[in-house]
């Protein structure tokens, strides 16, 4: 007879991660799977959870530029799909058990006995392909098309949820689904829901961080510092931009990009704080489609992945070493244009600029130097509304 610990043994645990969490990062928001507790993300604080429980070698499925974040915290990661379904599907690729468990990242408060309970009604209804959490609706329903529904006739479906594998990889197949569940449903098979719990509630907008504070601690006051250099030579008959400004003159930067050099030691700095590597393998000069790119754009993504990542940035300090052409004159527009792209306010950036002395090729008016430090913290959600 199956026991429940054989069903485990025969389930592989599927995390999705992989989510552009489009209704929870408005208003600059992180992604919901970085939010901080400690220093520990969301992610893994869900991971550690389900490996407490018994589980090994999980699956986690998460977005491209993240997985090298995810794994310089230890954990391997797959790459995602655009939507919830494809994620799943490149999932199951790597799965060799007859059962998989997956579950949204953003539930993040994972009950034990939620997790045995599935196991239980598994094998007690081996006729049936997927198992699911579910909550009665307590509240009156009503529906745009002037109606009121029984609220007996509706289940809140929840996640983790229990699937046969090879069901779930040919339902899938069929389109895109919300969950595994409804798939398995479209296909005809069986669904048996076991009850949910409040608890189990999924991240979704802002409005929900108020939850958070009941099962996480504050996110660390950690500060992290990041810096970069950048040099360019000049080259005739090219627009000069620098730090977002452009600056009258006969010649610009000899650069893959529009070589605003201030820009990229800033991206540098930023990248550094938070363990990003460097511009280059981000936007690398090998490749066609970096040609004349605007450098505005390309620290606006930067940002946005700093961002998403959960962090803020504390204060940015530049330093801008030219013989030509004169900084002074430029240095508020270049505060107010950097202060701009990264939605930081203008006392947050610092512009110093000195001149090479007559010495060495900055001195010979061949081209500038640009030194930025930067800093960044956690975001704070315990005190966001």
């Amino acid at each position: 007879m199956e026991t429940i610990q054989n069903l485990k043994n025969q389930t592989t645990l599927v995390l999705l991660s992989a989510g552009d969490s489009t209704r929870f990062s408005q208003s600059f928001f992180p992604k919901k799977q970085w939010l901080r507790s400690g220093d520990t993300p969301l992610w893994q604080i869900v991971l550690e959870q389900f490996m407490s429980f018994g589980f090994i070698s999980p699956i986690l499925m998460a977005h491209p530029q993240e997985i090298r974040f995810i794994q310089q915290r230890g954990y391997n990661a797959y790459l995602g799909g655009n939507t919830r379904t494809q994620s799943i599907l490149n999932a199951l690729k790597f799965v060799q058990t007859p059962y998989v468990l997956i579950s949204d990242i953003a539930r993040w408060n994972i009950q034990s006995d939620i997790i045995e309970d599935l196991f239980i009604a598994m094998k007690e209804n081996p006729d049936f392909s997927c198992i699911a959490p579910a909550l009665d609706i307590a509240d009156t329903l009503f529906c745009t098309q002037n109606s009121f529904p029984k609220r007996e006739e509706f289940k809140l479906i929840q996640t983790p949820q229990l699937s046969k594998t090879e069901i779930l990889a040919q339902a899938l197949q069929q389109g895109e689904f919300s969950d595994e569940s409804s798939a398995i449903f479209a296909l005809g098979e069986k669904i048996h829901y076991i009850k949910g719990s409040p608890l189990l509630h999924k991240l979704t907008t802002p409005q929900d961080l108020d939850m958070l504070k009941y099962t996480l601690e504050k996110p660390s006051n950690d500060i992290f510092v990041g810096n970069g250099i950048d040099i360019h030579s000049f080259e005739e008959d090219k627009k000069m931009v620098l730090c977002g400004i452009e600056i009258p003159s006969p010649f610009g930067f000899k650069a893959h990009s529009d070589g605003d050099v201030g820009i990229h030691s800033v991206i540098d700095a930023l990248l550094g704080a938070i363990g990003g590597g460097d511009i280059g393998e981000w936007f690398p000069d090998t490749q066609e489609s970096y040609r004349g790119a605007v450098s505005k754009e390309l620290l606006l993504q930067i940002n946005t992945l700093l961002r998403q990542l959960g962090y803020e940035i504390c204060n940015i300090d530049l330093t801008i070493i030219a013989q030509t052409p004169k900084i002074s004159p430029y240095k508020e527009a270049m505060i107010d244009c950097l202060a701009q792209i990264l939605n930081i306010k203008k006392y947050q950036i610092n512009i110093k600029a000195t001149t090479g002395e007559n010495l060495g090729f900055i001195g010979r008016k061949e081209g500038v130097c640009v030194m930025s430090n930067a800093s960044v913290k956690f975001f704070d959600w315990s005190n966001k509304k």
